[in-house]
């Protein structure tokens, strides 16, 4: 009776929601959490606990929903279009801080309109010219580049087309990240971070994150400020550990737990990732 009760209460509630586009009701853990709330038959999605209440509700559903609605920058999959350039940084001192970089990956810097103020740091892409084919990973800015474009590392360019061109029109869209694939997020913090100030950035993350908030003493979710360089920055944040509630690019909020404040300059791993 009290489950019967629950999935009653459940369905009047979802039924009371804002309606979503098609393409906003059909990605993440919208669909997950619906059917564990009305049927409990599959498993319940990692940090869906989006008040921190200590319940999984349709509370929670409805913050996903208006989530979904208010940070989804474009739909997935977007293919945006403009000019490949290249240059010989981005694997240390790239404006998204991502230091040490991987020679496992190719990648590039972006143009500052899409950088958005690091918005994309850190963002896989999938890049096509006339040669091909390849991913690269944002770590640099491309500030003097139109809306589009990219400046791929020197050893990238020649995959995409012939090195004497220069400037050739490209195509690119955000991808999942291959290392997140099966792996948490993590976090770094910057060098002075304390109690009374803290500078957080978030890593190898699916997607690109657009949102980041603690939960404070009271019980509500601050967001923090993002800066250009690719951290997160506040002060009195306090000694942790912390929960966290991140929002990707495409609308996924997850709140992950018990977070400690660490040393400056390590990886600290999560507990959650973006859906796919």
């Amino acid at each position: 009776m009290k489950r019967m009760t629950a999935v009653l209460s459940a369905l009047l509630c979802i039924a009371a929601l804002p309606a979503l586009s098609a393409d906003a009701s059909e990605a993440g853990n919208i669909p997950a959490l619906q059917e564990w709330l009305l049927t409990g038959k599959n498993d319940l999605p990692a940090g869906c606990d989006l008040n921190a209440d200590g319940v999984v509700d349709v509370f929670d559903l409805a913050l996903m929903k208006r989530f979904k609605n208010e940070c989804a920058l474009e739909p997935m999959g977007t293919v945006h279009t403009g000019e490949a350039t290249f240059y010989g940084g981005g694997y240390e001192g790239g404006c998204a801080m991502l230091d040490p970089v991987s020679r496992d990956y190719w990648i590039t810097a972006m143009n500052y309109y899409d950088w958005n103020n690091s918005q994309l740091a850190g963002a896989y892409l999938e890049v096509t010219g006339e040669l091909g084919t390849i991913n690269v990973l944002v770590t640099d800015e491309l500030p003097e580049g139109k809306k589009g474009d990219l400046d791929l590392y020197t050893d990238a360019f020649p995959l995409i087309a012939p090195v004497e061109k220069g400037r050739v029109p490209c195509s690119w869209k955000i991808v999942p990240r291959d290392t997140a694939l099966d792996a948490p997020v993590s976090y770094r913090y910057k060098e002075g971070s304390t109690a009374f100030w803290c500078g957080v950035q978030i890593r190898n993350h699916l997607y690109p994150v657009t949102r980041f908030e603690y939960l404070g003493a009271d019980g509500q979710f601050i967001e923090v400020p993002r800066r250009n360089y690719n951290y997160f920055e506040t002060m009195d944040m306090g000694s942790g550990p912390f929960t966290f509630r991140l929002t990707d690019i495409y609308g996924n909020a997850l709140v992950d737990e018990n977070v400690p404040l660490m040393e400056p300059d390590v990886d600290f791993e999560g507990g959650i990732q973006f859906p796919e």
